[in-house]
């Protein structure tokens, strides 16, 4: 059995400008998976975490453990430490 993620009560409203064929995508990709578009971006853009050389970038940064914190991703740096040594 899975359970049931809790929703992201941390979210805050963004102003960003994006293309209208990147709404277009959103929406349409939303409405096939039945998500908000909201959920869609978040989701999706949880995947940047992916980026080997992103996570490597804020392991190399000088005062990252703020920054380890603030996007979740001790899980990653412990990972990466344990297949290097």
């Amino acid at each position: 059995m899975e359970f049931i993620e809790p929703r992201n009560i941390n979210a805050d409203k963004v102003d960003w400008l994006i293309s209208e064929r990147v709404r277009a995508i959103v929406s349409y990709y939303a409405e096939y998976t039945e998500y908000t578009e909201s959920d869609v971006v978040d989701k999706l853009l949880l995947n940047i975490l992916d980026d080997d050389k992103f996570i490597e970038w804020i392991k190399a940064k000088r005062n990252n453990k703020r920054i380890i914190k603030q996007v979740n991703i001790e899980h990653l740096i412990e990972e990466k430490e344990e297949k290097v040594g």
